[in-house]
């Protein structure tokens, strides 16, 4: 089994014996990330490649969650004395939290997709159209960034919000797949009837994310900094793609987990506080053992709820439990920092790996990849929309940790 793995970065067992078991249910190579953590079925920041057959479980529950940034012509000098009010006219036109309606209605191209002719697919139509360009809860955030040479960019982290969730539950159960952690991973062949329809269902949340956060950085650009549009880096790192490695065709499941291919660009967003990048994928023999995978956050040291705490039912009244990470900690770290935060102020805890190890989480994540990726250029947040506060908490981050707005400079 270990000859098919190829492991980056120090993980525990349970995390290992995941992305084992994945391999074992029909996969033919693995690899597990250097900021890979225990998921449901499959961990994050694994990957998985199948000759036939596709994983529900390994693309998970937010189909085709991934990063965009966009680089702007605005500079530092310009966005610096008025950051407060960018941020709140990002909380203002942007709807961050589970269920929500865009205060704007987006129209797209997608909606003409015969994809939505599938059922339940046709069903989520309407509720898709009224929340293409909002971004969700959880770790999921709009940010802003200045890079070295005080050039600011627009970073959005989201994915395909209730329609790719609810496609992914009603194949995993069509399936007869099992919710959770610690269970098997739903495979199937990918030319069977329910693996023909889920294909189809991904690619369509799939094209779903891409418009939504096109459509969230594009507005923030130019709606709200007035800005044009320089270049964009998007990427998926929760999808299944066909690829060829060593002359094999296979599906490649990547779960929290950005494609890395020679020359091909992705954005990695940070802990809240920290450095994000925009990373270029190298061809070596270390990144081809890797399947051109790489990270796509700062990985995490503890879960959410062991950060934030929880509460507990003790007779008829129910406690809370403190956590790991106290709020008022984690609020001057933030402002030490710089970074001007919405939203998120609940308990922004993914910020936690780097206040309390690293000076940078993301970087010390990346020189533990082994020559996948380098480096192209270093962003620094200078303000946040993180929806953690008003709608959850996170301990980790992908592309960064809760839903949030915040300013930091760019790249």
């Amino acid at each position: 089994m270990e000859a098919r793995i190829k492991i980056f970065g120090e993980h525990d067992g349970a995390t290992i014996r995941q992305i084992e078991t994945c391999v074992a249910a029909g996969g033919e190579r693995g690899v597990l990330c250097a900021d890979g953590h225990k998921g449901y079925a499959q961990p994050i920041g694994g990957v998985v490649a199948y000759k036939d057959k596709i994983s529900l479980s390994g693309v998970g529950f937010d189909i085709a969650c991934g990063n965009l940034a966009i680089l702007t012509d605005a500079r530092r000098e310009q966005i610096a004395p008025k950051i407060d009010k960018i941020m709140n006219d990002i909380v203002r036109d942007i709807s961050f939290g589970i269920g929500r309606k865009s205060k704007t209605r987006v129209e797209h191209e997608l909606f003409d997709d015969p994809a939505w002719q599938l059922r339940p697919i046709g069903d989520l139509k309407e509720t898709a159209r009224d929340q293409l360009g909002t971004v969700g809860g959880g770790n999921h955030y709009v940010d802003l960034f200045a890079d070295e040479q005080d050039r600011i960019w627009v970073g959005v982290h989201f994915g395909s919000r209730g329609l790719g969730h609810k496609t992914a539950t009603h194949f995993l159960k069509l399936a007869g797949g099992r919710e959770g952690m610690d269970v098997p991973p739903t495979v199937l062949d990918d030319d069977s009837e329910i693996g023909h329809d889920y294909l189809a269902g991904m690619h369509l949340a799939g094209r779903y994310a891409y418009a939504g956060r096109e459509a969230v950085a594009r507005h923030v650009a130019g709606a709200i900094l007035g800005a044009r549009i320089l270049e964009e880096v998007h990427n998926h790192h929760n999808f299944a793609w066909r690829e060829k490695h060593d002359a094999e065709e296979y599906w490649v499941v990547r779960k929290g987990a950005t494609p890395a291919f020679p020359g091909q660009r992705g954005f990695v967003g940070g802990s809240m506080g920290d450095e994000a990048v925009i990373i270029e994928g190298v061809d070596s023999p270390t990144s081809r053992e890797a399947l051109f995978s790489t990270i796509h956050g700062a990985g995490r040291i503890m879960s959410r709820t062991a950060a934030k705490g929880r509460f507990e039912k003790v007779g008829k009244k129910r406690i809370r439990r403190e956590g790991l990470v106290r709020h008022d900690e984690m609020m001057k770290w933030i402002a030490d920092k710089g970074v001007v935060l919405r939203g998120g102020d609940r308990l922004c805890t993914h910020c936690v790996r780097s206040a309390s190890q690293w000076p940078d989480a993301t970087l010390s994540i990346l020189t533990k990849t082994d020559r996948t990726a380098r480096v192209a250029r270093h962003v620094q947040k200078q303000g946040e929309f993180a929806t953690a506060d008003l709608y959850g908490a996170g301990a980790d981050r992908a592309g960064g940790g809760q839903s949030c707005a915040a300013s930091e400079r760019p790249f």
